[in-house]
C-alpha cells in the first residue's frame, strides 16, 4: 500500500549511515526540538511529497545497495510511511536501520511502533544531547543507544561505520552525511 511521505532528502549510496552501502531517506518534520541537532532543516513540516512506492522504486533502481536507512527529522512522526518503507526494504532483501529521537520504549508505545520495530535490524534511539556529544560512530550523543534487533549485523560491523562522508555531486553541490565531525559544542 503506497503512503505519501514528506521527504527532506535522499542519498542513494551512503557508507556513513549504517553498515554496508545504504540508501538513506531523510523524512521531513520533527517536533522533538533537540538543541544542537545536526539536521535542523528537517524540523519544519513540508518537504517533497513522494509515495513510498516511488521511493522504493528508487531504492530498487540503485545497484549495489545493502540496506535502507531512515533518518530525519523524526521518521516516526510519519509512522505509516516509515512502516511501508521498512516493509518494502525487507521485501527487497535489504537490511533496515532507523535513527529516532524516541527511545525504544517510547516507540513500542506508539500505535505503529511495534510493527516498525519488528522490521528493523538496527535502531539508533534517543534524543540528541549536545552536552553529551560523541562525534563518532552512529551515535550523535552518549545517551543514544544502538540496538541490534536481529542477528543480521554484528556490533563490530555497526561500530565500523565511518563517522561521516562528504560527496561532491557533478553539479558541484556538497553532501555531508553521518555524525557531524566538524561541529563544535
Amino acid at each position: 500500500m503506497a503512503v505519501v511521505a514528506r521527504v527532506h532528502a535522499r542519498e542513494p549510496r551512503s557508507r556513513a549511515n549504517g553498515p554496508g552501502t545504504r540508501f538513506v531517506i531523510w523524512l521531513q518534520g520533527c517536533t522533538l526540538g533537540c538543541a544542537g541537532c545536526f539536521n535542523p532543516a528537517t524540523h519544519a513540516t513540508g518537504g517533497a511529497a513522494l509515495t513510498t512506492d516511488a521511493l522504493l522504486a528508487e531504492v530498487t533502481a540503485t545497484r549495489g545497495v545493502d540496506g535502507l536507512t531512515l533518518s530525519g527529522g523524526e521518521p516516526m512522526q510519519q509512522a505509516a510511511a516509515a512502516l511501508e518503507l521498512v516493509l518494502g526494504a525487507r521485501r527487497l532483501g535489504l537490511s533496515t536501520l532507523m535513527f529516532s529521537g524516541y527511545t525504544r520504549a517510547e516507540l513500542a508505545a506508539q500505535a505503529l511502533g511495534p510493527a516498525v520495530l519488528a522490521h528493523l535490524d538496527v535502531l539508533v534511539d534517543g534524543r540528541y544531547q549536545a552536552g553529551a556529544r560523541t562525534g563518532h560512530g552512529l551515535r550523535g550523543s552518549a545517551n543514544q543507544v544502538v540496538h541490534l534487533l536481529t542477528g543480521r549485523h554484528r556490533r563490530d560491523e555497526v561500530e565500523a561505520t565511518p563517522t561521516t562522508e562528504i560527496r561532491i555531486a557533478r553539479d558541484g553541490s556538497v553532501v555531508l552525511t553521518g555524525v557531524d565531525p566538524l561541529k563544535r559544542v
